[in-house]
């Protein structure tokens, strides 16, 4: 069984393409998502601060390999990524910030994943890539997969106030949010 939790040196850094320079400023669209515990969230209704996390799909140790997906800038990490928020979520509810994954990957395979990774928050499925383009958020094609690019959003009562765009070392992505939580929210 493979360690999904580490990152292989010598992965390839994501470059800024712009792509999410649109979001600051964005209202969300009002649109249910279900949830990986079987609620249906409207990220545009949340009130306060709120975090989402997009990953596009967190690997199984007993999956055959994803050839060429350690080539993709910014494919490999999601489960590093999800664990980062994971370890760091009593600091995140201490500030008073809700978090949520997000992704395109199939609910059952989510669900696994809080299961087996012991997330203690939801993860949210726009497997139908609605949400995404409502934002445009940035995707990319892997085997016939249409899947979203790692990005992170603080959102406040709806409104998207921040972008980390790109996500790079996914590990370190939860602790740069708490830090920008922290400066903005002193």
């Amino acid at each position: 069984m493979k360690d999904l939790s580490v990152l292989p040196e010598g992965l390839p850094i994501p470059i800024d393409d712009g792509a999410c320079n649109h979001l600051v400023g964005f209202q969300l669209p009002s649109m249910q998502l279900s949830s990986t515990s079987g609620r249906l969230i409207n990220l545009a209704t949340e009130v306060g601060v709120t975090v989402v996390y997009f990953y596009p799909l967190i690997g199984h140790p007993d999956a055959p390999p994803m050839i060429g997906w350690n080539d993709i800038p910014g494919a490999r990490g999601c489960t590093p990524q999800s664990c980062a928020f994971r370890d760091l979520n009593r600091e995140f509810n201490n500030m008073g910030v809700q978090v949520f994954g997000a992704s395109s990957q199939p609910l059952d395979a989510q669900q696994e994943a809080v299961s087996r990774l012991h997330l203690p928050f939801e993860l949210l499925n726009d497997s139908s890539l609605g949400f995404a383009a409502a934002l445009a958020l940035p995707r990319f094609e892997y085997n016939g997969r249409v899947l979203i690019k790692r990005l992170t959003l603080i959102v406040e009562n709806g409104v998207v106030i921040k972008v980390f765009y790109p996500v790079f070392p996914p590990n370190q992505n939860a602790s740069d949010v708490i830090d920008w939580l922290k400066s903005r929210f002193k």
